[in-house]
């Protein structure tokens, strides 16, 4: 997707979504992508896998933005994905093409942490028919564990499954901080 045709698709969901970024301007994000380059082919990739991202924090004091999938369910391009690579090599059988953790370092995005995902979906209903993994805590890691998240009921919940298992409503949502 060329520049101008991702820049003008941000900017069209950056001002459908206002209640995800209150008090910032286009004209803000827009200027900040101009001076960097990297951002936007990441973005682009955050795109071309189903993500939509969309910016849903910003920090006044340095300007950084952080951009999200805010696409209504897990990325389509991002799921039957196991935790990590440990997991993923450790599958007798059936192991997926690749792991939540490995495809969001290739994309250069971050997992959401339970916080984060918590945040999100303050900002609108996520996840409602898929899951997505979430950063998992160490000592949860070492036992076999990782973490994930869905929104059912109009509730977020936020539960643990082996990491190296996979679904194909699984996949991850991450962040880009610009």
């Amino acid at each position: 997707m060329p520049t101008d045709d991702l820049l003008e698709l941000l900017q069209r969901r950056f001002e459908a979504h206002p209640e995800r970024h209150p008090g910032l301007a286009w004209s803000a994000v827009q200027a900040r992508l101009a001076r960097r380059k990297k951002a936007l082919a990441v973005l682009r990739e955050m795109e071309a896998t189903g993500g939509e991202p969309d910016v849903i924090a910003s920090d006044a004091a340095t300007g950084e933005l952080h951009f999200c999938d805010c696409s209504a369910e897990s990325p389509a391009g991002r799921r039957s994905l196991c935790f990590d690579r440990e997991a993923r090599e450790g599958r007798k059988e059936h192991a997926p093409a690749s792991s939540a953790e490995e495809l969001a370092a290739a994309i250069g995005i971050e997992l959401l942490s339970e916080a984060q995902y918590r945040s999100l979906q303050e900002l609108g209903a996520f996840d409602q028919k898929t899951s997505s993994w979430l950063q998992t805590p160490a000592e949860v890691r070492e036992l076999g564990g990782a973490l994930f998240g869905d929104r059912r009921y109009g509730r977020t919940f936020v539960y643990h499954n082996g990491a190296a298992s996979y679904y194909a409503v699984r996949g991850f949502r991450g962040l880009l901080r610009v």
